[in-house]
């Protein structure tokens, strides 16, 4: 009877049957009589301990509504309930789902079919693990010219060094994704943390540094107490580059300074790795510092063509000071 109400009521939009007021066998009679509700926008699902059961009973209310907000979190769907949902919500106008502390082990997508409209996916609190047989899920939610997804969080997962280095590849071509979420994921140390520097700002080359990802303006790896205390980058700062108060802080802060430039430049992906290639190229300082952290053991100065070092001589004297240009000089 409650299904067939909401359905007849045309102005319902937010549906909220949260801790405990369903179960599975709620679900099967509560979405039978959902099906030809074409009003609701919002639905929040979470803490019912569904199983797949539940999600079955949803997917012909999935497949034809105007949907654009979910949760179900910390229900027990596993993996095969998100392939499930995602395959019931290809063409759904869904643009924010919430699959947060649901038991789900690994993103292998069954079908090749994923919500045309997704732009925020919450999956934290889950058991993931990505490795080479979830990589092929990954790239259909990330790569190609018809990936929407703009926030992906992975909280408290079972992330490790492997999952940042698929992670990494994939993202290297994505022009969409800003916000990525990976903190307290324990596995993932030095060496994961360094991979996701290069991703927004390799200095192994200068065209390495334009060919970095310019898009992310929010990637959160690591919680740091005294986070805030450290200061970003910008063309206008000077060489003050204190070290954090944590063992951490020093790889987390670059890794904002990056992203810090992205934002600044969001709309014109260009500028922002011109900027990287101003601030951390040709600024010794800093070049010192990123180059130790990456392992990267050679001059800038020797892969410029010397037709264009008076243009190079100009941004550090117009950007970076005297000094700075009598350090090129030498």
């Amino acid at each position: 009877q409650l299904g067939r109400d909401i359905s007849n009521n045309t102005h319902l939009k937010d549906v909220y049957l949260y801790e405990g007021a369903l179960n599975d066998h709620k679900m099967s009679f509560v979405f039978r009589g959902l099906t030809r509700s074409n009003s609701i926008q919002l639905m929040a699902l979470y803490e019912n301990n569904l199983s797949i059961a539940g999600v079955r009973s949803m997917v012909p209310f999935l497949q034809k509504n105007s949907l654009k907000r979910l949760n179900i979190s910390d229900n027990d769907i596993l993996s095969e309930g998100l392939n499930l949902l995602f395959q019931a919500l290809s063409d759904s106008p869904i643009e924010n789902l919430r699959v947060s502390d649901c038991s789900i082990e690994s993103i292998e997508l069954a079908s090749g079919r994923l919500p045309r409209n997704l732009k925020h996916l919450h999956l934290d609190g889950n058991n993931i693990k990505i490795n080479a047989d979830g990589r092929n899920g990954l790239a259909k939610l990330l790569q190609g010219g018809h990936s929407t997804l703009k926030g992906l969080w992975l909280n408290n997962n079972k992330i490790d060094n492997e999952g940042v280095a698929i992670l990494v590849d994939i993202l290297r071509s994505n022009t969409k994704l800003t916000t990525l979420a990976l903190e307290h994921n324990n596995d993932i140390t030095y060496d994961g943390e360094i991979l996701l520097l290069k991703l927004v700002n390799n200095l192994s080359s200068i065209k390495a540094t334009l060919q970095s990802n310019h898009t992310l303006t929010n990637l959160r790896v690591k919680y740091i107490p005294y986070y805030s205390s450290l200061t970003f980058g910008s063309l206008n700062d000077s060489d003050s580059d204190e070290e954090g108060p944590n063992p951490d802080g020093e790889i987390l802060r670059r890794i904002n300074m990056a992203v810090d430039i992205n934002e600044r430049h969001e709309r014109v992906a260009a500028d922002a790795g011109k900027e990287k290639v101003i601030l951390t190229q040709l600024h010794s300082g800093k070049r010192a510092k990123l180059a130790d952290l990456q392992g990267v053991d050679h001059s800038v100065y020797g892969e410029i063509n010397p037709l264009h070092l008076p243009e190079v001589l100009s941004l550090i004297g117009q950007h970076h000071g005297q000094g700075e240009l009598y350090v090129a000089l030498k």
